[in-house]
């Protein structure tokens, strides 16, 4: 079995496509059962962070599973979970972040989060604290809450009716500034905005803020200008609302940092960080609160109303834990932040491509944005799915990357985002940029 059309039992996502079937991986690359070799240049959907086939987290795998695979969080806690939330805690500079709830995955934990801030506004007393205020060209999970919460119309379109209505404002998006700014004439109105949103629907049925410190899925790595999180933060402080940061793609060191808001020294209320927590090597993920959170819901109700099957489950915290450890033990967070410098300075190459309109990026988190015409920024006719052609012209070449469309105005615009492991080597680089430069040229030359 080679490649798979449809005749198996999956219910794939993409019911059009013929996919190969995967073999084995080690450091930045993957087989398929024909023994081609891939380049993992995204970290899967921006998961990967140590490297494939690591020794020492199949041997915490096989420790843990003897001693014991699975306990219920109602009933037990375990060591692994107390080391796996302690090394997150490590990681943040601010000490009164230092309550863990541990989930399986990104969406659960955005709609954690917003569920804690929720119970917290309702358990001091302000019940009509309920609106959870984002941003366009955003994402924060497939669930239906987490997507309500999103705004990427793509992703949005088909539920709309299950939605419930979340005030979003403009991103921090600097190539295509929604006030027609320039970087000389910018003065953060992409951050004011939220004061006025707040003003709008009313200070005191505002909860909280989240977005991702800098966008990824659906924009391809926007980096904000410097000041933008430092006015964010102190417009929460005025109106007393609670800051959610999104690390679910940023955090865990992706941008060089050990959370990506360390880069502007911004402390959030609530941190919600999965994908390079455990490096694709089990589903996990989880929200971290300050200590005034976790002590007013303690000293109130006592009980946070809200739990799966598998949060703080023994064997995934087990390798969370071991992934931590092993970022550390290597420098590897470090090491994304000194690879990333190298991967801008050779994206900065495709800039002479007829069809590459910006290149941006923080750490081994970056984005090649696609246009028609560089000098206007127009973009491709969505229909051509010229991103989903770049993808597949360099996987044909034997690289991975993440697609995305719709981030110009959430029907227009195609980029491609590149979040490779942080063991990748100089040498690795140039080859990703090599393969991604002629895949950009073939298509473009097709269209």
């Amino acid at each position: 079995m080679n490649a798979v059309a449809h005749e198996d039992h999956i219910f794939y996502r993409n019911l059009r496509k013929t996919y190969p079937v995967v073999d084995r991986a080690e450091g930045v690359f993957l087989w398929d059962k024909n023994g081609r070799r891939y380049l993992d240049g995204s970290g899967g959907a921006c998961v990967v962070s140590i490297g494939h086939g690591v020794p020492e987290v199949r041997a915490a795998m096989l420790a843990q599973a003897d001693r014991l695979a699975f306990s219920h969080g109602s009933h037990f806690t375990s060591e692994a979970a107390m080391e796996c939330a302690e090394r997150i805690c490590r990681m943040i500079p601010n000490k009164h972040l230092n309550k863990v709830y541990f989930l399986s995955g990104g969406s659960e934990a955005v709609e954690t989060a917003v569920k804690l801030v929720r119970q917290y506004w309702r358990e001091v007393g302000k019940p009509d604290k309920y609106k959870v205020i984002s941003r366009w060209t955003s994402f924060h999970g497939n669930t239906t809450g987490a997507l309500a919460l999103g705004g990427h119309t793509g992703r949005r379109r088909h539920y709309l009716p299950l939605f419930l209505h979340t005030p979003q404002i403009e991103p921090c998006y600097c190539y295509r500034c929604p006030f027609s700014r320039s970087a000389g004439t910018c003065d953060l109105e992409c951050a004011d905005q939220l004061e006025r949103t707040i003003k709008y629907e009313g200070p005191d049925a505002v909860a909280a803020f989240i977005a991702e410190p800098v966008v990824g899925a659906t924009a391809g790595a926007l980096v904000p200008k410097e000041g933008y999180w430092q006015r964010i933060r102190a417009i929460c402080d005025v109106y007393d609302i609670k800051l959610i940061a999104d690390e679910v793609m940023t955090g865990c060191g992706r941008c060089g940092h050990n959370f990506c808001l360390d880069r502007w020294n911004v402390s959030p209320d609530l941190i919600v960080t999965a994908k390079g927590l455990s490096s694709g090597y089990t589903p996990l993920g989880a929200v971290v609160v300050t200590e005034e959170i976790h002590e007013t819901i303690r000293e109130g109700s006592g009980t946070f109303v809200h739990g799966h099957t598998y949060s703080q489950n023994p064997l995934s915290t087990a390798i969370g834990a071991t992934v931590l450890r092993y970022l550390e033990e290597h420098g590897l967070v470090k090491r994304s932040r000194r690879m990333g410098e190298y991967l801008m300075e050779r994206l900065q190459g495709l800039l002479r491509g007829e069809m590459v309109g910006d290149v941006r990026g923080l750490g081994l988190f970056a984005g090649v944005e696609l246009v028609k015409d560089k000098s206007t920024k127009a973009t491709f006719d969505p229909k051509l799915k010229v991103h989903v052609q770049v993808a597949a012209e360099s996987f044909r070449r034997g690289l991975i990357t993440y697609p995305g469309g719709g981030g110009a105005d959430g029907i227009n615009g195609d980029h491609i985002l590149i979040s490779p492991p942080f063991i990748i080597t100089e040498t690795q680089i140039d080859e990703l940029i090599g393969i991604l430069e002629e895949s950009i040229e073939a298509v473009r030359k097709n269209l």
